[in-house]
C-alpha cells in the first residue's frame, strides 16, 4: 500500500474477528520496525511487551476495563518507558558514537568528535534524565533559566519535562507499529484507558516502569470502526508561517 492507502487503513479497531488469529511473528516484524522510530537524543527509553499467551491476554482485558476491543484482541502489545535506564542507555550509545567517528569520520576529525559524543552521552545525558524528588529537576530548570538570558537554550529540563520527553519517544515507536501492522493488513487500537497498576502486575514489571500505551491487535470485524473517521477542519489546524 502506499503511505495514503495505509494512513486511510488504519482505524482504531474495537471488535476483533476471533476465527482471524494473527501471525505473531509478522506482528514482531512490524515491531522491529518500531524500533526505527526516532527517540530523542537517540536515548531509545522504551521497550514493548508483546503478549500472546491466552490467560495473560485475559487479565489485561480486565486491566483494560474489559472494553470489547481488549476482550476480543488476538494479540496486545504494551509499551513502556524505561527511564530508569538512561546510564546503561547514555553508555551504550557513547560507545556506538565511538565506534560511528572512527568509521565514518575523517581521521583528522574523529578524535574531537568522540570527545564530543563522550561529554553528551558521558555527562550531559545522565544530568538531564537523572531524578529525585523534583529537586534535580529544579536545579536544571534554574540553570536553563540563566543561561537563557544571554542565549538559546532548552528550557524544559525539569523532571515532568523529561518525564514527557521520554512519553514523546516512546509515542513515535507506538505510532510507527500501528502503520506498519496497517501495511501488513492487520488493525489495532491504541488505549488510554487501562489500570496501570493491573498492567503491570499482569506483566510482572518493575515498578518504575511507566505503561505508555496498550495496542490491541487483531483483524477488524464489520462492527469494529464505528462509523466515519472525524478530524478537525484543516483549517484549524495548519498554520503558515
Amino acid at each position: 500500500m502506499t503511505l495514503q492507502e495505509i494512513l486511510d487503513h488504519r482505524r482504531a479497531v474495537r471488535h476483533y474477528d476471533p476465527a482471524k488469529p494473527l501471525d505473531p511473528e509478522k506482528v514482531q516484524q512490524c515491531l522491529k520496525m518500531a524500533t526505527l522510530a526516532p527517540t530523542s537524543s537517540n536515548m531509545q527509553l522504551w521497550e514493548c511487551y508483546h503478549v500472546t499467551d491466552k490467560a495473560v491476554l485475559a487479565k489485561l482485558a480486565h486491566a483494560c476495563l474489559d472494553q470489547l476491543t481488549a476482550r476480543s484482541a488476538q494479540e496486545i502489545v504494551v509499551f513502556v518507558t524505561r527511564q530508569d535506564l538512561y546510564k546503561r542507555h547514555a553508555e551504550a550509545a557513547r560507545k556506538f558514537e565511538e565506534g560511528n567517528q572512527r568509521r565514518n569520520s575523517p581521521e583528522e576529525k574523529q578524535d574531537k568528535r568522540i570527545k564530543k559524543w563522550n561529554v553528551y552521552y558521558g555527562k550531559l545525558m545522565p544530568i538531564l534524565y537523572s531524578r529525585c524528588l523534583g529537586l534535580w529537576g529544579l536545579v536544571r530548570k534554574l540553570l536553563a533559566q540563566c543561561v537563557g538570558l544571554r542565549r538559546p537554550i532548552v528550557r524544559q529540563v525539569s523532571e515532568a519535562d523529561m518525564r514527557v520527553v521520554v512519553h514523546k519517544s516512546c509515542a513515535l515507536a507506538v505510532q510507527t507499529f500501528m502503520l506498519a501492522m496497517s501495511e501488513a493488513g492487520y488493525d489495532t487500537c491504541p488505549l488510554e484507558g487501562f489500570d496501570s497498576l493491573l498492567v503491570k502486575k499482569a506483566l510482572h514489571l518493575p515498578r518504575k516502569v511507566e505503561i505508555n500505551m496498550v495496542v490491541t491487535c487483531g483483524v477488524r470485524l464489520p462492527d469494529g470502526v464505528w462509523g466515519e473517521r472525524y478530524r478537525q477542519p484543516f483549517s484549524e489546524t495548519y498554520h503558515r508561517v
